[in-house]
């Protein structure tokens, strides 16, 4: 279920249903407490959920309870689209990496893309990967970010070319001028010397024209693109600068429940220790003992399931603000693709102008060049520089 064409990022539901769906799954019970239903929480075993398309649940409602061996509570997903009939998950049903949670690649469920055949960013850039040189490590969010200031590169490396081409001609434009000044042949006579004396004008009109296409050059292809964003970087470090804090939150979350995690097989442990005490010699102070065992365990499964919801809550927020963000960034690459398409259809334009420009300062010439007629010049020449039109006659004695 993509976005409508030309709809903001902000406004997009695919992301919006996805964190909501399935609808109809039934909300979850409340924390586990071992001591209440009488099962033993030394054999408690938590795992963060994966809510639906593979990411993690960012709400408890997300979370089922089922009954594994002898009793012993264990948190499981609801399965997507039978909601009142929760199943069992394994823990290698989901991946954790660099604190991001993807599901396990040897049973991914099929995951729709938010864009189908759109080739979007919002759906081709979750995980992490090796820089070219392999030795760091570069989010999928900030290979985008470079693809943006790439863009903004090559776009001033463009008007930085149009500007070299404006050199070009304002050069040729003085030297046309230049050379249509130049005396040569200047005493040509006649209809041909009327041609050429046309031709040299053509030129200073020609160096007119060009030195126009220049200024236009300037004025509508140039600056559009030396202008265009000018705070781009700065919007792009703000940009992000909100999702690494974002990722960072979300590192912190993650290093929670692995905490939690660790405290909880600490108590598990130690439950387990005094219980096996118990069975070796009964006395009052060792159940005592076990009973406040069992409270820690209770309150650090209590206290792992938290963290879990956190860890899920800033996943969730994270996920939302790149489906928004890299939406906007594909935005934006559209806008600056279609900018600067526009600009160099304007310098074609302007270059068809130019060259019809041209052609009209040669028409004049060629009509002259159709009218020299040799006979015509050797009659007008002979008539101003004749010195006498009686032939001489035989000599008679």
């Amino acid at each position: 279920t993509g976005c409508a064409a030309g709809s903001r990022p902000a406004t997009c539901s695919s992301w919006s249903a996805l964190r909501h769906w399935p609808r109809g799954l039934a909300a979850a019970p409340p924390p586990l407490h071992p001591e209440r239903s009488g099962a033993d929480p030394s054999r408690t075993e938590l795992s963060p959920a994966a809510g639906p398309w593979g990411l993690p649940s960012s709400s408890p409602a997300m979370l089922g309870f089922e009954s594994g061996r002898d009793d012993v509570p264990r948190l499981s997903p609801q399965t997507p689209g039978s909601p009142a009939a929760p199943r069992r998950q394994s823990k290698e049903s989901s991946l954790t990496i660099n604190c991001v949670t993807f599901p396990h690649p040897d049973i991914m469920p099929e995951q729709q893309l938010l864009k189908p055949s759109e080739w979007s960013y919002c759906d081709y850039f979750w995980a992490d990967k090796k820089d070219s040189q392999g030795n760091n490590t570069v989010s999928g969010f900030e290979i985008l970010l470079q693809k943006q200031l790439k863009g903004k590169q090559m776009q001033k490396e463009m008007a930085e070319f149009v500007r070299e081409r404006i050199k070009i001609e304002e050069e040729y434009a003085k030297n046309l001028s230049k050379l249509s000044q130049n005396s040569l042949a200047a005493q040509e006579e006649g209809t041909l010397g009327e041609a050429w004396a046309q031709l040299k004008k053509s030129l200073a009109d020609e160096a007119e024209v060009h030195l126009k296409f220049s200024s236009k050059l300037q004025s509508e292809v140039e600056k559009p693109l030396l202008n265009f964003r000018e705070n781009f970087k700065k919007d792009m470090k703000k940009c992000d600068h909100h999702i690494a804090d974002l990722r960072k939150q979300l590192a912190s979350r993650y290093a929670a429940v692995e905490k939690a995690r660790k405290a909880l097989t600490e108590r598990q442990k130690d439950l387990e220790m005094k219980t096996q005490q118990l069975e070796v010699k009964l006395s009052n102070k060792t159940e005592e003992e076990i009973k406040k065992a069992r409270r820690k365990s209770t309150q650090a499964g209590d206290d792992l399931m938290r963290c879990v919801d956190l860890y899920n809550q800033a996943q969730s927020k994270w996920f939302e603000e790149m489906v928004t963000t890299t939406l906007e960034l594909e935005r934006l690459e559209v806008e600056r693709v279609e900018m600067i398409r526009q600009h160099l259809c304007q310098y074609t334009q302007l270059r068809h102008e130019t060259d019809m420009f041209n052609q009209s300062t040669v028409e004049l010439v060629d009509q002259l060049l159709r009218k020299v007629d040799p006979a015509k010049d050797r009659e007008l020449w002979v008539k101003e520089h004749k010195t006498g039109d009686i032939r001489p006659v035989d000599m008679e004695i």
